[in-house]
């Protein structure tokens, strides 16, 4: 089984404009979860499930915000497995390449480790998909 997911994409948006919609609450709130997040190395921040983008609580602690590189803890609720998500982002000639990887999947057992697998690819699919769509707003 594979462990890690990988996405990566170009946004034809400043590299500091990309940067805010992946560490501003306020705006991750809109393209994403709701959240409390703060991106401060050992801030401890929450995924809200709301009527409209139903999921599970999501908690996690983040261990690096240098400018241009994010990386946190991920947990879902009602499960002890704890995985890593990190975002990378470098300016290039057509705006800013975004490369994302969330490792440590195959911590989940079984056929559970399977399906969180396809869950999270898909899901990190759909967020580059709301993400682009909230960058050309």
């Amino acid at each position: 089984m594979k462990d890690v997911i990988q996405k990566e994409t170009i946004f034809q948006h400043s590299i500091d404009a990309v940067w805010n919609a992946i560490t501003n609450a306020e705006e991750i709130s809109t393209w994403f979860i709701k959240t409390n997040f703060k991106a401060e190395k050992g801030f401890k921040y929450t995924f809200f499930p709301t009527e409209d983008k139903g999921c599970d609580t999501i908690t996690g602690e983040i261990k690096n915000a240098d400018p241009y590189t994010l990386i946190y803890t991920w947990q879902v609720e009602n499960t002890t497995v704890e995985t890593t998500v990190s975002w990378r982002l470098e300016t290039v000639a057509e705006g800013t390449k975004l490369h994302l990887e969330h490792s440590g999947i195959a911590d989940y057992k079984g056929e559970t480790a399977i399906a969180m697998f396809e869950s999270f690819s898909g899901g990190w699919d759909h967020c580059m998909t709301q993400l682009r769509d909230y960058l050309k707003k």
